[in-house]
């Protein structure tokens, strides 16, 4: 048997970290098997499916790598074969056609609610409508078994169980003549093949539904794979604070694709006591036998970390097109300026994202005109003039410009005035960047440039010079 998984997320909103995981698991199960994995919008409810959703599932399985075999399939386009179905079943008797109105229903609802029921539907039209007309508006239900039990195995929570007495006959087809969610998916399912379906645990109760209607249909019964919720610090199902936020705003938050699939990938699976994965490990490790049905917590912080990780492992010039994102929305003119490999090189040990490392690579790119205010008051006052003047000095004397040449021409000019080495470098850090944080001194220089650095020196001199003589006009931050 060739396995065959799918991911078939409804294009109603964002596509957040839940859905995605169930899209990791069901790839790497397909990919770990040697099977084939599909892309199916289940965008059968027009009222809620938009395009612009549909576009971000797309572009986020892209911008992840988590590419599809087939597809993508689109229930709308699907439609003739839902009622072609539907009919059949209809002239086999295992649905019907239901004339009840919408008050009658509700009333039902009502009455089932105040006497502690399960409010379901209580099959009136399941035995008869010979008195309504044909031109009445009805909906087509699935003539669900009463008896018995729906039993199958989840591949990661065992045997589960469901009495069909608990079951009704739900609704396949609406008035307006549209099939609905329970249905599509079981027919698509069927057609495709699908061998495995891996998704969150809100779906078991629509498992037994639609095993029931497979073997009306006489067809094969899928494995399942149910999965656990994410949840907060707090238990509660993820907010928009913490994690459920649309996957492509994690990219723009400055998150790289190969971080958050390896905290994803944990987040229900494990493999011994790793934590880093390539995709290449997880596609060679994972199976569902290791998948937990215990609930994971997300947890910012570690995904941070992780992201902090691969920014400083994988190849530069492969951060470096991601980066290039946030410096583009930065609005950053970088032709002068270093390139973004150097700036990754350079900056990847002090960034947990790349739109911290955007914001971190603006002094190479733009002059500061304020200055930090604890800056100012450690090492912008007028006693540091002189070591500024003198490396200035010596820094518009370098021909050969390297950071070799700049830390010398820094030594000097502590060695000169008789003083340590940060005595002179804090305030040049300060005079160039506009803060007293920065990397190396000496290799900040070097990519804010010759030219650049002397200009910021001068202005740097300028605004203390002006804080002198008019100490409440200084202008810092």
């Amino acid at each position: 048997m060739k396995v065959k998984t799918r991911f078939a997320p409804s294009p109603t909103g964002n596509l957040h970290l839940g859905s995605v995981r169930t899209a990791l698991y069901s790839w790497l199960f397909a990919r770990h098997t040697k099977g084939e994995f599909l892309l199916r919008i289940e965008d059968s409810d027009h009222d809620r499916s938009t395009h612009e959703a549909t576009k971000e599932i797309i572009d986020s399985m892209k911008w992840l790598k988590l590419n599809w075999d087939k597809g993508p399939y689109y229930q709308t386009k699907r439609f003739d074969r839902y009622n072609k179905i539907i009919n059949q079943m209809l002239e086999q008797g295992t649905a019907y056609k239901c004339y009840c109105s919408r008050e009658r229903l509700e009333n039902l609802r009502e009455i089932k609610i105040a006497h502690r029921k399960k409010p379901r539907y209580d099959g009136l039209c399941r035995h008869s409508n010979e008195h309504h007309a044909n031109d009445e508006p009805y909906v087509v239900r699935f003539l669900n078994p009463q008896k018995g039990y729906v039993i199958f195995e989840d591949k990661i929570r065992g045997t589960i169980k469901f009495s069909n007495e608990e079951l009704d006959d739900f609704i396949i087809r609406r008035t307006d003549g549209s099939p609905t969610y329970n249905f599509c998916v079981v027919i698509d399912d069927w057609d495709m093949e699908i061998t495995h379906i891996i998704r969150g645990e809100d779906h078991i109760n629509n498992t037994p539904r639609q095993i029931n209607m497979l073997k009306a249909l006489g067809a094969p019964i899928p494995e399942y794979a149910h999965v656990s919720m994410i949840l907060d610090n707090n238990g509660k199902k993820i907010s928009k604070r913490d994690g459920a936020i649309g996957v492509m705003q994690y990219r723009d938050k400055g998150y790289l694709p190969e971080a958050l699939l390896n905290y994803l990938v944990r987040m229900g699976w494990s493999h011994g006591d790793q934590e880093i994965f390539s995709i290449d490990e997880m596609k060679e490790l994972f199976t569902l036998d290791d998948l937990s049905k215990s609930r994971s917590i997300f947890n910012i912080e570690k995904l941070k970390w992780l992201n902090q990780y691969y920014i400083k492992s994988m190849p530069s010039k492969y951060v470096a097109t991601h980066l290039a994102l946030h410096i583009h929305k930065a609005g950053y003119k970088i032709n002068h300026g270093p390139k973004l490999i150097d700036i990754v090189e350079l900056l990847a040990g002090r960034c947990k994202t790349l739109k911290e490392m955007a914001a971190q690579a603006r002094v190479f790119y733009e002059d500061h005109n304020e200055f930090h205010a604890k800056a100012v008051q450690k090492y912008l006052r007028p006693i540091v003039t002189s070591q500024l003047e003198l490396v200035r000095s010596k820094i518009e004397k370098i021909n050969d410009w390297s950071p070799e040449n700049i830390r010398y021409a820094i030594q000097q000019t502590a060695e000169e005035l008789k003083m340590k080495i940060g005595k002179v470098g804090m305030p040049l850090r300060v005079a160039v960047t506009g803060s007293e944080i920065s990397p190396s001194i000496d290799i900040t220089v070097y990519y804010i440039g010759k030219n650049r650095s002397l200009n910021r020196i001068d202005t740097a001199l300028d605004f203390i010079h002006a804080c002198k003589a008019q100490p409440t006009d200084a202008k810092y931050q």
